[in-house]
């Protein structure tokens, strides 16, 4: 029997699955390397919380491959001989010790997947890519899936992934309980003076990590207690986090998934998305946890609450996942608007007089977290309305979000959020005037603007620009079926409503840095 080639085995920051098949047997011909590199903390401006996290998740992680026994090479972000890039550092160790073989897992984000493509192909030594294990689907399954078509809906997608893995559908492939989608029994505002569950936070000291990324110099956004990071950072910790949350959230998870609440940045919602993301969880697990909780507590949790969780998982993440590898790179260019204004200052700081967005940033800065909803209809919704440019957008939320990883954001910022793709992601730009944010939220309650207001003084800036942005973009949009009504609204309105609204619309463009 042929012995081992000695081996190198890359695993990046987000590749922190610790029952890949990599891990199987232990080979002494065989080093695993992690490395923390300014290559990746620096090609956009992160939150603390989220170089601090993946960096000691990614410490926890080697010290437990190396408790099964195998050879592991941890670059630290100070380490003298680190280059500080990764190829650069592969190509070092391979010199360094010899090795024949060079093994990589596929990237999530295109950027490294051709980083390590154009790195094996300089190399002398043969190399090879396997998957990750951890997603339900295949790259190129979305592709295969749509082929043909003009149009990739989710609910499509979502259909086909539950009957393909058998989740929560009838022998015969039908959806459990007669339907496939319960979303509209999730859109309920969060009652008068209720409380939700306390967040489940960590409190893990990462005071000398810390200490360590200020010293290297890494330029960071947000804050952070270093002596109690709220966030897992390994997977016992990722663990309690799902439990914690079967437990307590999942109930009600549904009815409350797309509320906002000043002061209450968690709610009912899994904050599960980091975990995810660099893989110290599968969504297989997940999601058969979670329908195994339901079955054992179907007297106190309703089907409802239990399929707007597992559509978040097995719909819409993987489904943002195929788009990202099915439309790239050029998706990265789209810009269906032509937007093309910076992103307001106020995104930095949480600066301004709008309750929504006052709370949402300072959230996102404290935290390094918001969910979906403060991030589709308030941040993003804004954005689009003062016609941000969505590199900009992209930027933001790729650095502020702890579980933010270009594949996943992308999409849900340039598709979903912006409809700068067009309408690839989402049927219709998600837009909205201030009733949505009265309506799912209590911000308007303390807020310096009137949100029944569309002109005059305090009006809310969301009234006007809403209509603005309908006014301006009548010739991309009118032909869009799930929107024609808004149309019919607009052109009932006399010129001199119009007028008005499209004057005010201006001056808040115009003064944009100081609402």
């Amino acid at each position: 029997m042929p012995s081992t080639p000695k081996t190198l085995r890359l695993i990046l920051g987000d590749q922190l699955n610790i029952h890949h098949s990599w891990f199987s047997k232990i080979d002494p011909q065989v080093t695993y390397v992690l490395m923390e590199v300014r290559s990746e903390t620096d090609y956009v401006v992160h939150h603390v919380q989220k170089v601090l996290g993946i960096f000691a998740a990614m410490r926890q992680f080697s010290t437990a491959v190396v408790q099964l026994g195998h050879n592991v090479t941890y670059v630290s972000l100070d380490d003298a001989a680190n280059q500080q890039e990764i190829a650069a550092n592969c190509a070092a160790l391979i010199a360094q010790d010899s090795y024949t073989l060079f093994e990589y897992q596929y990237p999530d984000e295109y950027r490294l997947d051709q980083h390590l493509k154009q790195f094996t192909q300089q190399l002398t030594i043969a190399s090879n890519a396997v998957d990750t294990e951890h997603f339900y689907t295949e790259r190129w399954e979305l592709a295969t899936l749509f082929e043909g078509k003009k149009t990739y809906l989710m609910e499509t997608f979502y259909r086909h992934m539950r009957q393909k893995n058998h989740i929560l559908v009838e022998k015969d492939k039908k959806p459990l309980n007669g339907k496939w989608n319960f979303d509209a029994d999730n859109r309920q505002k969060l009652p008068k003076n209720h409380v939700p569950t306390a967040a489940l936070c960590f409190e893990n000291n990462l005071t000398e990590l810390h200490r360590m990324i200020e010293k290297a110099g890494v330029k960071t956004i947000g804050t952070v207690d270093p002596a109690a990071f709220i966030w897992p950072i390994n997977r016992a910790q990722s663990l309690d986090l799902l439990d914690y949350f079967l437990v307590h959230c999942l109930p009600v998870f549904g009815s409350f998934q797309d509320a906002m609440a000043s002061e209450q940045w968690s709610i009912y919602h899994s904050r599960l998305s980091f975990s995810l993301n660099i893989k110290l969880l599968s969504p297989k697990e997940v999601v058969d946890r979670a329908i195994a909780h339901y079955w054992q507590h179907t007297d106190a949790i309703a089907f409802h609450q239990l399929e707007g969780f597992v559509r978040q998982i097995v719909g819409w993440r993987e489904f943002v996942r195929g788009i990202y590898w099915l439309k790239m790179p050029d998706y990265a260019a789209l810009n269906f608007f032509e937007h093309k204004r910076p992103l307001p200052d106020w995104y930095w700081t949480g600066q301004t007089k709008m309750q929504c967005l006052k709370q949402s940033i300072r959230q996102s800065l404290h935290k390094a977290y918001a969910h979906h909803i403060q991030r589709l209809m308030v941040t993003g919704n804004f954005a689009l309305l003062a016609e941000v440019d969505p590199d900009a957008l992209d930027a933001w939320y790729l650095g502020i979000y702890i579980d933010a990883f270009e594949w996943v954001e992308m999409p849900n910022t340039r598709g979903m959020s912006q409809f700068a793709d067009g309408g690839i992601v989402g049927t219709k730009p998600y837009v909205s005037s201030a009733a949505y944010l009265h309506k799912m939220s209590n911000y308007c309650q303390t807020c310096y603007y009137d949100y029944t207001k569309k002109t005059g003084e305090r009006a809310c800036p969301f009234n006007s620009l809403y209509w603005h942005f309908y006014a301006k973009n009548e010739a991309l949009l009118a032909k869009n079926p799930r929107i024609g009504m808004m149309y019919a609204v607009w052109h009932k309105m006399d010129q001199q409503t119009q007028s008005a609204l499209l004057e005010q619309a201006e001056i808040y463009l115009n003064q944009i840095n100081s609402l």
